[in-house]
This record gives C-alpha cells, sequence and structure tokens, in this order.
C-alpha cells in the first residue's frame, strides 16, 4: 500500500471518528443539561436561599435566568452559547464560567498528565518484567498489583497524606505552591494517589499482551534461529502487544480526569475537580454542566486518540476502520 493510500485510510478513519465524537458529545450535551435542570428544585432557589421572596421578584429573577422560558429554549440558547465560547454566568459568584473553569484547568491538566506519565513508566515496567522474567518476578509482579488495583484513589490519598506530608513531611498535605516548581511538589502526592489503581491495571494488561506474544511460534522460531533477543522482541513482540495496551492508557487517561474530583478535593488543589465538587455542593448549575461536558469531551477524545494510534502502529486496524 502506497504513501498515498495510507493517507486517504486515515483521512478517512479521522472523520469516521470526528462524527461519532460529535455525535456522542451532542448526545451528551442534551442529557446533561436536561438532567440538571429536570431534577426536583428550582436553580434560582440557590440564590434565595433560606430566604421566601415575593412572587414579584422570583418572576423576575426567573425572567433574568431565562427559567421561565420552555426547556428546549433553554438548552438550544445554552448550546449556540458553548459553540460561541459562552460557558454561562455562575449563579453563585456571578463570573463567567470561562473564567473560573480557566482558573484551574491548567492544574488538572498537569496532573492528569503527571499521573498518566507514573502510569505508562511503571504501568508498563512492571507488566514487561513480569512477562519477560517468568518465576519470583512474575509472582511479585502480579501480588503488587493485585492490591494497587483494591486500593482506591481516596483512600491512597488518605494513606500518602499521612505518611509523606504528615510524618516524613517531604510534601504539603494540601493545596499547591507558586511557579511551577511549587505546583510540581504540590501535585506529586496527588498524582500518585490517582497513579496507584491504574499502575496495576496497565501491568496487568501490559503482562498478559506481551506474554500472549512471546508465546507465539514465529517469535520462539526467531529466537531459536539466533536472532538478536533485542530485536524480537522490538520488532515482533512488543509492536504486536501495543493495541490493548494503547487502548487500555486511553481509558486510564479518561479515567484520570474522573479521578480528579476526589482527589483534589482529598489534597485542597484548586483544579476543575474540586471545582466541581463545590459547585455540585453550591447547585451552581452552569458551572456544573460546562464541566461534566468538558469531562464528557475528554473521555471521547481520550479513546480517539488510542484508536487513531492504533491505527498508526496496526495496519490491520486502519484498514478495519476504514470499512467500518
Amino acid at each position: 500500500m502506497g504513501q498515498r493510500d495510507r493517507g486517504a485510510l486515515m483521512g478517512r478513519l479521522l472523520l469516521h471518528r470526528l462524527g461519532g465524537l460529535l455525535t456522542t458529545l451532542f448526545l451528551s450535551s442534551i442529557l446533561i443539561f436536561g438532567s440538571l435542570y429536570l431534577a426536583p428544585g428550582s436553580p434560582e432557589n440557590v440564590l434565595f436561599g433560606n430566604r421566601m421572596p415575593s412572587p414579584a421578584v422570583r418572576a423576575a429573577v426567573r425572567h433574568r435566568l431565562h427559567l421561565d422560558q420552555p426547556l428546549p429554549v433553554r438548552y438550544w440558547d445554552w448550546l449556540t452559547g458553548v459553540l460561541h465560547g459562552d460557558l454561562g454566568t455562575s449563579m453563585v459568584t456571578g463570573q463567567p464560567v470561562a473564567d473560573r473553569i480557566g482558573a484551574g484547568l491548567a492544574t488538572t491538566v498537569l496532573l492528569v498528565l503527571m499521573t498518566m506519565v507514573l502510569v505508562v513508566v511503571l504501568g508498563m515496567g512492571m507488566g514487561l518484567a513480569a512477562a519477560l522474567l517468568p518465576g519470583r518476578v512474575d509472582g511479585a509482579v502480579s501480588a503488587l498489583t493485585s492490591v494497587s488495583v483494591t486500593v482506591p484513589p481516596f483512600v491512597a490519598s488518605t494513606l500518602l497524606i499521612s505518611v509523606f506530608a504528615v510524618k516524613a513531611g517531604w510534601f504539603p498535605a494540601s493545596g499547591i505552591g507558586d511557579g511551577l516548581g511549587g505546583k510540581l511538589d504540590g501535585l506529586v502526592l496527588p498524582a500518585v494517589a490517582m497513579a496507584v489503581i491504574s499502575c496495576g491495571f496497565l501491568a496487568r494488561v501490559t503482562r498478559n499482551a506481551v506474554r500472549e506474544q512471546v508465546e507465539r511460534e514465529h517469535v520462539q522460531t526467531a529466537l531459536v534461529r539466533g536472532l538478536p533477543r533485542t530485536t524480537v522482541l522490538r520488532s515482533h513482540v512488543l509492536r504486536n502487544a501495543m493495541p490493548p495496551i494503547i487502548t487500555a492508557i486511553g481509558l486510564l487517561t479518561a479515567g484520570t480526569f474522573a479521578s480528579t474530583l476526589v482527589v483534589e478535593s482529598a489534597f485542597a488543589v484548586p483544579g476543575i475537580g474540586q471545582l466541581t465538587i463545590q459547585s455540585v455542593a453550591q447547585k451552581d448549575f452552569p458551572v456544573v454542566q460546562a464541566v461534566a461536558l468538558m469531562l464528557v469531551a475528554a473521555f471521547v477524545l481520550c479513546n480517539a486518540a488510542s484508536d487513531l494510534i492504533q491505527a498508526l502502529v496496526d495496519p490491520r486496524l486502519r484498514e478495519a476502520g476504514s470499512t467500518s
């Protein structure tokens, strides 16, 4: 297959994934918007609190928030605003939602990147060691991953704060410092807390995928013929084992964004995860809607990116995706 044909196949696959992305985001936006505004209670009660306003005041507030319009009209206004970059206005602070989210988005993205670096390096490293070194190493890695996959992020957060922040004093127990160095120092423990369970999962996927390829007949034949072990592992084992590993990394990256909701609150990290918990407690619907839509977008984008990377690694998947 020539370079032009491969480019055409990748283009069709990209358009296919883009169509699926837009469809998923559209359906998710309907679900997110409808579930919040159809929930018991009225959004303007957030502004009134325990006060009992007069019917005229309540009607004026509902008109200002466009709550007196039919739900489809409100949804269309919100959707068109989102498409133009207007995520609405916070019902609690009166700030634009984009400003509230933007303040913590960079921190959350940095936290996710740090977490996934740990997951890829440690998870794949342990999985490769277990697959290529059967016996004690495999048993030790299996025992370690069996424990790690059962530790939820909030439990890992509590243990890390107790040991490395309170007792050892190596890292701050909450918050982040100023500058890049202060942020990195404050995000080490949250990143480790989120990476614990993901490392175990990726190690298991890597071990099984690599072990399956090592046991294949053509790999054993290449080793018997005297081909260098590193060449066989790189060209025949790792390349064929990468698709399920890439899929796992994509799913874990998407899940890591969701894990920030718990871990950022535990460590008082000023990211969108902590903002979401606060907004849910305050019933700040516009902020919750925007963050929920961003989380869905992150999940879909991570899965689409893993599909495209797999297609680049394995031509068979590229050709299959172009005909689906």
